[in-house]
């Protein structure tokens, strides 16, 4: 009708598969007996109880008119898959290569049983992959046997169409890594590790209507990760219609802490799901 906004061909469907750091939240450390010296909100004593505070490792899965994306595959992708009964995969893409973004590619064997999935990433970040899991990537590798997971490293140099999502990298400054991206896909930006983004990587995640930004916590200075205060920043200059902190330590209480948020703004959980 005249004058209606335009409906959406498809909705954009996002699981939370993990939402925790390189740690995992409980950490071990705090298992082992120091959480009275490290975690100082008791946030891990709360995890015994209340499930919003437990976080595995950074992942989200985007599903659209019957394709299925995942955002970073992490060394705890069997226990999501799992959880979340994940039955197809139709690509996968990789915002850097440290291991909590993807340890988890050999779980993905079960995907590819009948078909070879390309994994999309910057050139760094594919060949750290690729030379962690050889047998992955080389079919002629069969020092694993004869049925390894069956992927292709697929660079992504610039915006294109991946199973019918609208991906575009967006390069961030992550440590001394010199190619961390992450991405805008459709109207979702998901940037999960970045200390600093220039302002033309800002002009690409502008007039999104859902943003996943890190978060590590509110205090004490991390050099390649922002912190409560400098994702908020961030958020109110690229103004999406929602907010979701993401890739957040025991530091991060999600009932205290949500207090400090604008109200368009949220930490999320594993097992969070959201239509955008």
């Amino acid at each position: 009708m005249y004058g209606l906004p335009k409906k959406k061909e498809h909705v954009l469907e996002i699981t939370f598969l993990g939402t925790g750091t390189s740690h995992g939240v409980p950490p071990l450390d705090c298992m082992m007996g120091a959480a009275a010296e490290f975690c100082r909100k008791g946030v891990c004593r709360k995890s015994e109880t209340d499930p919003k505070h437990r976080r595995t490792r950074t992942s989200i899965l985007l599903q659209k008119g019957g394709k299925v994306l995942i955002a970073d595959v992490s060394m705890d992708f069997r226990q999501q898959a799992l959880r979340h009964r994940v039955k197809n995969i139709d690509a996968i893409l990789l915002t850097h290569g440290h291991i909590d973004h993807f340890g988890g590619l050999p779980d993905i064997r079960s995907y590819t049983e009948e078909k070879t999935l390309d994994v999309y990433g910057s050139a760094e970040t594919l060949d750290i992959a690729s030379r962690a899991f050889r047998y992955m990537f080389d079919p002629r590798d069969l020092r694993y046997g004869d049925s390894p997971p069956r992927l292709r490293a697929v660079e992504l140099c610039g915006a294109r169409e991946i199973e019918g999502f609208a991906v575009t990298p967006v390069p961030v400054v992550h440590g001394y890594l010199k190619e961390c991206r992450g991405f805008r896909i459709d109207d979702t930006g998901y940037v999960p590790d970045v200390k600093y983004m220039s302002p033309e990587s800002e002009e690409l995640l502008h007039g999104l209507d859902c943003l996943i930004l890190n978060c590590l916590r509110d205090a004490r200075e991390h050099s390649t990760h922002m912190l409560l205060d400098k994702s908020m920043e961030l958020a109110r200059r690229l103004a999406p219609k929602k907010c979701y902190f993401i890739h957040m330590t025991h530091d991060i209480d999600y009932e205290t802490d949500g207090k400090l948020l604008d109200s368009w703004m949220e930490f999320s959980y594993d097992g969070l799901v959201i239509s955008v």
